[in-house]
């Protein structure tokens, strides 16, 4: 068993404090965040912190960086326009999604570089990833500053949602397996996805009884 307390951790190699740091979470999603300059054009970039805020309104959440280390293309975009895309990544172009990570020189399009195609739906003005079989369009409403470390939490309302008929249940459960969606570990390895189990909404008296836990 390793064991590292504050002092070995803050003392740990920077590459290898963040490979460790970044790990330790488990698996996060992986969402290829999509956004526009009326100046530069598109922009594309791969982020493992989309979170669910609130399902009424409909609200998802996603961490970025601090804006002083280096241009953040995807915050300056979205306060620039209002409006960002949300959009699954699929075992199928892991690889493409990924290298959207690289800093990019402003002006670059991802998607033309990566390879992956933009697409514009339903009149939203900022461009989906075609290749990804659910996506959201999102507005912007609001940004909460992480004052420990800088970063912010960007908070946007689902105004476009489209997934396959498939990969969605009569009770509204996404079918992640069936979208082939993937997961990401750490900064740079990336897991496949499948249902194991579904369980009822947790109620006191109908907790079944389990046998007692390991003792240490």
């Amino acid at each position: 068993m390793i064991h590292l307390n504050k002092t070995d951790i803050e003392n740990t190699n920077r590459v290898r404090r963040l490979n460790l740091i970044n790990g330790v979470s488990g698996i996060k999603s992986a969402n290829l965040i999509g956004t526009y300059s009326p100046i530069t054009g598109p922009n594309l970039a791969i982020f493992s912190s989309v979170v669910h805020i609130g399902s009424d309104p409909a609200l998802l959440g996603f961490i970025t960086r601090p804006v002083s280390d280096v241009p953040r293309n995807t915050y300056t975009n979205i306060r620039e326009t209002g409006y960002f895309t949300i959009n699954h990544v699929h075992e199928s172009f892991i690889e493409k999604a990924h290298y959207t990570s690289a800093k990019f020189d402003k002006g670059v399009s991802e998607f033309e570089r990566c390879g992956l195609t933009e697409e514009y739906l339903y009149d939203f003005s900022v461009p989906f990833v075609k290749e990804s079989r659910l996506k959201m369009g999102m507005k912007f409403v609001e940004e909460i500053d992480i004052k420990l470390n800088g970063t912010k939490l960007v908070i946007g309302e689902i105004q476009e949602l489209m997934l396959p008929e498939d990969c969605l249940d009569d009770k509204g459960y996404v079918r992640l397996d069936r979208l082939f969606d993937v997961g990401i570990g750490g900064l740079n390895s990336y897991y496949s996805l499948r249902r194991m189990a579904t369980f009822p909404y947790a109620r006191v008296d109908e907790v079944p009884e389990f046998p007692a836990g390991m003792k240490l």
